[in-house]
């Protein structure tokens, strides 16, 4: 097996360049950082082929490269070259740097690719939720946002155990503190969070909603509420 070496990667992607949707994308997404127009199936072509030929810990070695550039498209590539449900072995590399990315994410675009990541690690194993708890009160909006984004999937249990039930309230023990925080992008994720949860545990939604969701911005209850009977 030969690993592929973050230059051998960066050429490879560069030599898909669109010039003029670079400077769309560049507009679009407002953060100061080199872009080459690609969409993101054209990525996932690539990672899915330097996938196969890395092995884990070339997979890491890459995704870290990969990242450090700046590129944003090679930054989604990052990203997805460690979205994975199950890794053998589960030890602290993947999680350690998806969890070093969170807390200096900038923007949504390539922070929510780096969540997905980071969502099934902490799927993995719970316990690296200690680490994420650190987050609700980062400086950074944009890592207190992934503290929401990666926890996710404990909103869409049909079925939870009680281990699941008590990482659920943890969580909507942070989107609790987090009402307060008038960043739109903020309450978003408060609202994405109850969003999906009420479509799984429509009571408890309802119930956090009646404690908290006063304190929401308009558009947040709303939106938290969606799926919600009248």
């Amino acid at each position: 097996m030969t690993d592929v070496t973050p230059e051998q990667a960066i050429v490879a992607l560069t030599a898909l360049a669109d010039p003029v949707r670079a400077d769309q994308m560049r507009a679009y997404h407002k953060i100061d950082r080199p872009y080459l127009g690609l969409a993101v199936p054209r990525i996932e072509a690539l990672v899915h082929d330097w996938r196969a030929a890395c092995s884990l810990e070339g997979r890491v070695a890459l995704a870290r490269g990969l990242w450090d550039s700046g590129m944003h498209e090679a930054m989604v590539a990052a990203a997805k070259l460690l979205t994975q449900a199950r890794i053998r072995p589960d030890d602290t590399a993947v999680w350690d740097l998806v969890a070093t990315w969170a807390e200096g994410f900038q923007g949504w675009a390539v922070a929510d690719h780096a969540a997905k990541a980071g969502e099934r690690r902490l799927v993995a194993d719970p316990a690296r939720l200690d680490r994420v708890a650190a987050w609700t009160t980062h400086p950074n909006m944009w890592t207190r946002r992934a503290a929401l984004v990666m926890t996710l999937p404990w909103a869409r249990l049909n079925h939870p155990k009680p281990a699941d039930l008590a990482v659920r309230e943890r969580v909507l023990d942070w989107a609790a503190g987090y009402v307060a925080d008038r960043d739109w992008f903020i309450q978003k994720s408060i609202a994405w969070w109850l969003r999906d949860l009420s479509r799984h545990d429509a009571d408890r939604a309802r119930d956090w909603l009646a404690a908290h969701g006063a304190g929401l911005k308009a558009f947040a209850r709303k939106e938290a509420a969606r799926h919600l009977p009248a």
